[in-house]
């Protein structure tokens, strides 16, 4: 019997998962099917438990329903504890699994496809939102020499150090105390290149051989690694790896099987180009 999953979200149309899920199935030769699901912005839950009640497996979740899906879930793994977002549920029997596999996507792309090791790097995320929130506590788990979060609202990247201290050093600054500083490993996990806008950095941040990443992705460069390549960043990354990686990482929590990844990516970069 073909075991069926979906992602939800409002938009959804937009969503890459039933294409990345359909390959992943394919390549590993096991029986389901995987779906879009539009649901109410005030339906999340019902929609939820009506696909379970229809027999569905587990889900993905994308805006604006990762909290709720949080809330929802019945039981948590840790880094979806941390992050306070779900973005996979796996349901078995009356429980609801919720967790985060966004952090391990990054984690996976960057050791793995990139080839860049993080233990001993000096990091810096920018960004005190839900995206830092669930690559945070992977990132230290790297063991890099250091990690700084920079956010336009210091307040808030003060609240993710003393959250995450028990994970490793972490410490909150302002973008304007990062002058003077470099980086081997820049992260921007913000929202703003989906405005095309660039996190208010200073010059002279980026290290010899340092690598910038872009959470998100599309075609060309994002402006903050447009800024990267001109401030002389050996090594730039969007997001799709990312993509592409959290979601073998959730197919690997359905179906225990992880799919070869880097196939998928390089089709999905033609595609972009």
């Amino acid at each position: 019997m073909t075991d069926l999953y979906a992602v939800i979200g409002n938009p959804v149309s937009h969503s890459k998962s039933p294409l990345i899920h359909a390959e992943f199935a394919r390549a590993t030769a096991q029986d389901m099917r995987y779906t879009a699901l539009l649901a109410p912005l005030d339906g999340f839950a019902d929609a939820v438990h009506a696909f379970q009640a229809q027999g569905g497996k587990g889900m993905n979740v994308t805006v604006p329903f990762k909290q709720e899906a949080w809330r929802l879930a019945t039981r948590l793994t840790e880094r979806a504890t941390l992050a306070q977002a779900v973005n996979t549920l796996k349901f078995e029997d009356d429980t609801i699994l919720g967790d985060n596999t966004d952090g391990a996507g990054l984690i996976r792309d960057i050791l793995h496809n990139l080839g860049f090791s993080i233990a001993g790097k000096r990091v810096l995320l920018m960004g005190a939102g839900g995206a830092a929130r669930g690559v945070l506590q992977p990132l230290l788990e790297q063991q890099p020499l250091s990690l700084i979060i920079a956010n336009r609202t210091v307040a808030k990247a003060e609240e993710l150090q003393q959250q995450f201290a028990a994970y490793g050093a972490v410490i909150a600054l302002d973008y304007a105390e990062l002058a003077g500083n470099q980086f081997d490993l820049l992260i921007n996990a913000t929202s703003s290149s989906l405005s095309d806008a660039l996190p208010p950095l200073p010059a002279g941040i980026f290290a010899p051989h340092s690598l910038a990443y872009d959470l998100m992705y599309g075609k060309g460069l994002t402006p903050f690694l447009t800024f990267a390549k001109q401030q002389g960043a050996a090594r730039f990354a969007d997001g799709l790896g990312m993509l592409v990686e959290q979601a073998a990482e959730s197919f690997y929590l359905w179906r225990g099987v992880r799919p070869e990844t880097q196939p998928l990516i390089a089709s999905l970069r033609t595609d972009l180009c």
